[in-house]
């Protein structure tokens, strides 16, 4: 099983063909925590969990594992045990099996000949049974529904067994009931298997239900980080998004609610 390990960025610098896209960012990823980084578009948040993955290099700033090492030294392989990252989106292959699929994950594992994998069978077994998705292992994966796909890639990622977990946007384009499903698994992971889970959400109230611990961006720029109640403020979401956004409590759960009031909304609130 993977060791319990977190990711530290440490005032990140970032950007493409000399534009700035992130600057002196700085973002913790906790063993047994999930971190969700929230903000506009256009404000960095991909970017920072690319750079956390190693997909994006710094141009300043440091990257470190729990007791200081850095992650930027280490070889992709090496890297890979301990960090893996479920895209936005991702190849579909045609005419290969889930089970298969999932096996992709047990590259950074595998020696020079791909025959030494002991754990394989195990970690791959666990990570379709934790997603859900081993009564399809037999089936093509160009077969399934997209929130179907969406599992077997995250199962890919558990196949990897890091102790790191960064999903980018995991809910975009799926329906209520696979976006829920998809928070509840993190929720699970965090809390079940220990892992540190960084995820990029547009969406506040799902990152409020599922997090921890918050990272609002703002042109670039980690403008708070806190628990949902700490960061998740009226005035700084309505800084940030630039329009009104009203911060409640949920009655049912307890939880932080945001409700984003547009023209029409403050048209019909006020008559």
């Amino acid at each position: 099983m993977h060791e319990l390990v977190g990711l530290t960025g440490a005032e990140l610098r970032l950007g493409y063909h000399g534009r700035r896209v992130v600057d002196g960012a700085s973002l913790r990823i906790e063993a047994a925590s999930v971190t969700a980084l929230v903000g506009p578009n256009g404000s960095g948040k991909s970017t920072l969990l690319r750079a956390l993955a190693r997909l994006h290099h710094p141009d300043a700033g440091s990257i470190t594992l729990p007791g200081g090492a850095d992650a930027l030294a280490l070889s992709a392989k090496e890297f890979a045990r301990k960090v893996t990252l479920l895209s936005q989106s991702r190849p579909t292959p045609s005419g290969v099996c889930v089970r298969d699929v999932v096996g992709y994950g047990r590259h950074p594992h595998k020696g020079r000949w791909r025959t030494d994998d002991t754990d394989g069978p195990r970690a791959i077994e666990h990570a379709m049974t934790v997603t859900g998705v081993r009564p399809m292992a037999d089936r093509a994966v160009d077969e399934l529904s997209g929130g179907e796909l969406q599992r077997v890639w995250l199962a890919t990622c558990l196949a990897q067994d890091t102790g790191v977990l960064l999903l980018d946007e995991p809910t975009t384009f799926l329906d209520l009931r696979y976006q829920i499903e998809i928070l509840d698994l993190m929720r699970e992971l965090a809390d079940e298997h220990g892992v540190a889970v960084g995820v990029v959400l547009h969406d506040l109230n799902q990152a409020a239900a599922v997090a921890d611990r918050i990272a609002l961006l703002d042109q670039g720029r980690v403008r708070a980080t806190g628990t949902p109640a700490e960061v998740l403020r009226a005035d700084a979401l309505t800084a940030t998004y630039g329009l009104r956004i009203e911060v409640g409590t949920d009655p049912a759960t307890g939880l932080v609610s945001t409700r984003p009031i547009g023209k029409h909304l403050s048209r019909v609130t006020t008559s």
